[in-house]
């Protein structure tokens, strides 16, 4: 378990790894987005709006660039006519596809608590 400098007290989170990495990827759409970037090389923004139903383009958008920030997406411009962008998964994002990967896996292993969490956040 969590060693002396992993401590999840209010002064110690900054230091658990769990809780680094749930800051990161808890973004409503994040995982998704990580999702959908690990499955192709590259993907264009209108792939990706149209790939995650019901994603607003300013939230796609703000998603984008805290993942960029983030240093897991990198954006690529291209100086054609029209112009381009693409953005792919970096290394560091690479890292984090098992995690997406085990997530999907417990919700096609576990799919009726998958669907009473859903319905719990639907109260809430």
């Amino acid at each position: 378990m969590a060693s002396d400098t992993e401590t999840l007290s209010a002064e110690g989170r900054g230091s658990c790894p769990v809780v680094a990495t749930a800051r990161i990827v808890s973004g409503k759409w994040t995982l998704l987005v990580l999702r959908d970037l690990a499955r192709a090389s590259a993907c264009r923004f209108s792939e990706l709006e149209r790939s995650l139903e019901g994603i607003s383009p300013r939230t796609l958008s703000r998603r984008l660039r805290a993942l960029e920030v983030e240093g897991l997406v990198e954006r690529r411009s291209y100086a054609e006519v029209p112009p381009r962008v693409d953005y792919r998964l970096t290394a560091k994002g690479r890292d984090l596809v098992p995690i997406v990967d085990a997530m999907a896996d417990y919700g096609r292993r576990w799919p009726a608590e998958a669907q009473a969490t859903e319905a719990y956040e639907t109260i809430v």
